[in-house]
């Protein structure tokens, strides 16, 4: 199990018993108890629990999931848990059969599902600000589109109001959507420029599918996207916590498992 999916394990524990005891969150999850407590102190650090001895407790007015607070490098994220990636994307491809307009937003595994594609001559129309799957996509026989407007070079992703207006402008039968983070408040992104075409995606496409590897459940970032009722289907190498799927039943959201 990721590290952050491990964390976001272990602050649903201690919010729902109240303590955790390093012993049994190790039986648990099936790690050594030296990784729990290297765990908890970075739990504590981030001020989600408090350690006492054999374990942690609640801390009164902690944040519910923990906040990623700085994107990492693209290049960082998408050497980060690569073989549930690969399973996501796969997945999302057998998905597409049919489709005639996808949106393929920015993100590591929305890139890897690009390169599925890439290899799949005759695909559906794809409109995406990201640089990175346009350029992937554009040397073959794949029709692209790129929204205009101002470049995000450390992302290589396009935003702004003139990118927002385009993309408005138009109907998509299914959007990939990439995030950051995944709780029962909805989905999460780092970047304040990003999450607009985000947004423009979930309201312009017919299906709405997310793309979430384990390692983002229960974690929030700087920008709220869209609510789960907002989204059809959730795609995830592993099953969410049972807070976070009970919120995503509730919603109505398909949750599919690539093994």
């Amino acid at each position: 199990m990721p590290a952050q999916a491990r964390q976001a394990r272990i602050v649903e524990a201690v919010r729902s018993a109240g303590f955790v005891s390093v012993v049994d969150i190790a039986a648990d999850l099936v790690v050594s108890e030296m990784t729990i407590r290297r765990d908890l102190v970075e739990l504590e650090r981030e001020g989600l629990l408090e350690r006492t001895h054999g374990g942690a407790v609640a801390v009164e007015g902690a944040p519910e999931h923990p906040i990623d607070k700085v994107e990492p490098e693209f290049e960082a994220r998408l050497r980060r848990n690569r073989e549930a990636k690969e399973r996501i994307a796969r997945a999302a491809f057998a998905m597409i059969d049919g489709q005639r307009t996808i949106a393929l937003d920015v993100g590591t595994t929305t890139y890897t599902l690009a390169r599925h594609l890439a290899e799949r001559p005759g695909s559906p129309r794809v409109f995406t600000n990201s640089l990175r799957i346009a350029g992937l996509l554009g040397g073959g026989k794949n029709e692209v589109y790129v929204a205009g407007g101002q470049i995000r070079g450390d992302e290589m992703t396009v935003s702004g109001p003139m990118a927002v207006g385009q993309f408005e402008q138009l109907w998509f039968d299914t959007a990939f959507l990439g995030v950051s983070g995944l709780t029962e408040a909805g989905l999460f992104d780092y970047s304040l420029e990003d999450s607009e075409l985000k947004r423009v995606y979930v309201r312009r496409s017919m299906r709405k599918v997310v793309l979430c590897d384990a390692s983002k459940f229960q974690r929030m970032s700087l920008v709220q996207i869209a609510t789960l009722k907002e989204i059809d289907t959730l795609v995830s190498d592993a099953e969410p916590p049972a807070e976070l799927a009970a919120a995503l039943a509730q919603a109505k959201v398909a949750v599919h498992i690539a093994r």
